[in-house]
């Protein structure tokens, strides 16, 4: 079994030959707006795990028909957790997902470190 670490919780997630201790960072959503409903069980998989993510929305072509809040409201996602539109086809695109997990993760670790209780 493999074993998922988080700063928060621990969970087995999938059978392989070798048992082995992963930490999570954090995770990216890719998200087709043509088919949302397929990133609902990712998105409860890292909110009930308290794993950090983010959402790239995939854009074709730098086009994306549909309001990014929409996108958000129809996740159900929280206010603090990244969306960001993107072309997953161009390297720079992803570079910026990336770069807003890795500020999310961040924050976060800040977050934990001054020992409030609220996030700001």
């Amino acid at each position: 079994m493999a074993f998922v670490e988080s700063d928060r919780r621990s969970t087995t997630v999938a059978p392989n030959a070798a048992t082995a201790k992963i930490l999570v960072a954090g995770a990216v959503v890719l998200a087709d707006t043509r088919r949302l409903e397929n990133c609902f069980p990712s998105v409860d998989f890292f909110e009930h795990r308290g794993i950090p993510f983010a959402v790239g929305v995939n854009c074709f072509n730098g086009v994306c028909e549909e309001d990014p809040e929409e996108i958000r409201t129809a996740l159900d996602l929280a206010p603090d957790i990244p969306l960001v539109l993107c072309d997953a086809r161009d390297r720079e695109s992803v570079k910026t997902v990336l770069l807003a997990l890795l500020e999310h993760v961040m924050r976060g670790l800040a977050f934990e470190a001054s020992g409030d209780r609220q996030p700001v």
